[in-house]
């Protein structure tokens, strides 16, 4: 069951990739204008990741937990309903026990607060994410060095780190390789980068960059505006 569940994300697009996501130790970003559904996207991606048997950890800087945990019940019933399933106990049970809600509201985060929260739940719980979600960071803010710790991070831990970055329809700066703002100048320190665009009535999530080989051209899927689902 679960692995049917997984094939309706919209994020079996991974798939296609050569090394099927970021992986153990890198960094990976979804770019999108506001209100195309960056956290949705963010959430769908933690429930695949929750659905292949790993531990999250759902860095918020905007919502509060119990908003973020609410967007995750909201998709899940999304997903099983898409499936034509509705027993969704034991496959619930399993999405709260590997799943840690971090919220760092009213700009209180920073970057060594985060570190002491991973070390305590490592410590205290033997909890290590093999994934950390991060949403809300504003790029076009953030330094270079900001990332720059997170990957000593996402290296220390051997987890995946993956961020929503806000674009802007004003700002229409693309660098060589095709990259947008706001990750335009610090592309190289993402293995993965992908991308919301709206599309008549839906959306597409697209791949960008693929490590350091090709994007494949199938590696885009419509979604549905909505439920952010494959239409």
């Amino acid at each position: 069951m679960k692995k049917k569940l997984r094939e309706i994300s919209p994020w079996k697009i991974l798939g296609t990739l050569s090394q099927k996501g970021p992986g153990p130790g890198n960094m990976g970003v979804i770019i999108a204008r506001a209100g195309l559904g960056k956290t949705a996207c963010l959430v769908h991606l933690g429930l695949e990741k929750l659905l292949g048997g790993e531990k999250i950890v759902h860095v918020s800087l905007e919502g509060t937990p119990d908003k973020i945990l609410s967007y995750y019940d909201i998709l899940f019933y999304d997903i099983l309903k898409a499936a034509g399933n509705n027993n969704q106990e034991e496959i619930s049970s399993l999405l709260q026990r590997n799943r840690v809600v971090l919220a760092y509201l009213n700009q209180s985060f920073q970057i060594e607060r985060l570190k002491e929260n991973l070390d305590n739940l490592s410590k205290q719980m033997d909890f290590v994410p093999d994934t950390l979600i991060v949403d809300g960071l504003e790029f076009g803010d953030a330094p270079r060095e900001v990332f720059e710790e997170f990957q000593q991070i996402a290296q220390g831990i051997e987890a995946e780190i993956w961020f929503s970055a806000l674009a802007h329809r004003h700002i229409t700066e693309v660098n060589e390789r095709g990259i947008p703002y706001p990750c335009n100048n610090i592309d190289e320190l993402f293995a993965l980068i992908a991308q919301l665009e709206p599309v008549g009535s839906g959306v597409v999530l697209k791949i960008l960059k693929d490590h350091e080989v090709p994007v494949p051209p199938d590696a885009s899927v419509l979604l549905d505006t909505k439920t952010l689902l494959p239409k």
